[in-house]
């Protein structure tokens, strides 16, 4: 099973990366999770859609096309998703044959508040909806407090939200099974 996820955060100790990072030291066997980098993906602009779409959307929605799953993880900003999340999203969105419909997916996100991105996720899953996407519901995953949970370099050190993105990523595994 190959999973492409996508960490909503550009920043180099980003807590949300720590999380993919931990999700594939955890993978169940039989799950390769790949990184979705979306440092090169452009602003939207709908002018450059279509036949002029940047080489770093075209690269990624490839990624995307030849996964079998999706892994969110996704800090919140501001009560909702993070600008360039959302962003790289919509250029995927506009790629034609619907890349992300029929492919669950799964959310997870650290933040150093105390709810542990749930409103961020909240509007994730509307976003996912709008695009086909299966979501799992449950496990979730919040990490809140996750600059005492991650050291210096946003790695998750804490063993209870290690053993929470386990249980979800083997979730995924048996969600990816039923829905095939």
């Amino acid at each position: 099973m190959k999973v492409i996820a996508f960490a909503g955060s550009l920043r180099k100790g980003s807590f949300n990366h720590g999380l993919v990072r931990a999700a594939r030291e955890l993978a169940p066997a039989g799950m390769d999770i790949i990184d979705a980098d979306i440092s090169a993906i452009p602003l939207y602009n709908g002018d450059e859609d279509g036949d002029n779409r940047p080489a770093a959307v075209t690269a990624l929605a490839d990624k995307v096309k030849a996964a079998d799953a999706v892994l969110f993880a996704t800090p919140e900003y501001n009560y909702s998703i993070p600008g360039v999340l959302k962003n790289t999203i919509d250029w995927l969105s506009r790629v034609p044959g619907g890349i992300f419909a029929g492919k669950p997916a799964a959310i997870m996100g650290a933040s150093m508040g105390g709810m542990g991105t749930s409103r961020s996720q909240y509007h994730l899953r509307q976003v996912l909806i709008f695009l086909d996407m299966h979501p799992l519901n449950k496990p979730e995953v919040f990490v809140s407090a996750a600059h005492e949970k991650c050291d210096e370099n946003g790695d998750l050190r804490d063993e209870k939200s290690r053993e929470m993105i386990a249980a979800q990523l083997k979730a995924l595994q048996e969600w990816h099974q039923r829905l095939s």
